[in-house]
């Protein structure tokens, strides 16, 4: 679980670091804000919420709905998950730092190492798809 929160503690250790630093307060304010902004983004908390690679792949299996592999702090995902939009609660994710299972996935798709996002849809793997790729099987 730490490991996750990791790049987003830094992004605010970051940002008081240059805050107090500063001498003009608005200007630290501001850089404050921006090191906030991105401490969220490199959080967990953009993603919906995460389920074991078990959990996945079992109702994956049930109702069809495509799994991603993911990690925090990964632009990629990052980019998958914006472009996703509110569909992205018809995906089911695996943070892989928080689920060896769902790293072992990754790793068996990927000949070995963690390549994200991994994309399962319909019986298809696929690394690091275009978002458009997953929102055609999103909207079919």
């Amino acid at each position: 679980m730490l490991r996750s929160w990791w790049l987003a503690a830094l992004m605010l250790a970051f940002g008081l670091l240059v805050a107090v630093t500063q001498d003009e307060p608005w200007l630290a304010g501001v850089e404050f804000v921006i090191f906030v902004a991105l401490a969220v983004l490199l959080s967990p908390l953009v993603f919906p919420k995460s389920l074991t690679a078990a959990q996945a792949q079992e109702r994956s299996a049930r109702d069809g709905r495509p799994i991603v592999y993911w990690r925090p702090g990964c632009r990629f995902c990052l980019r998958l998950r914006r472009r996703l939009g509110p569909r992205a609660g018809r995906v089911y994710w695996v943070n892989i730092w928080n689920d060896p299972d769902g790293a072992a996935a990754v790793r068996a798709i990927t000949g070995g190492d963690e390549t994200v996002p991994t994309v399962v849809a319909g019986g298809e793997a696929v690394v690091n798809p275009e978002p458009g790729w997953l929102v055609q099987r999103l909207t079919a």
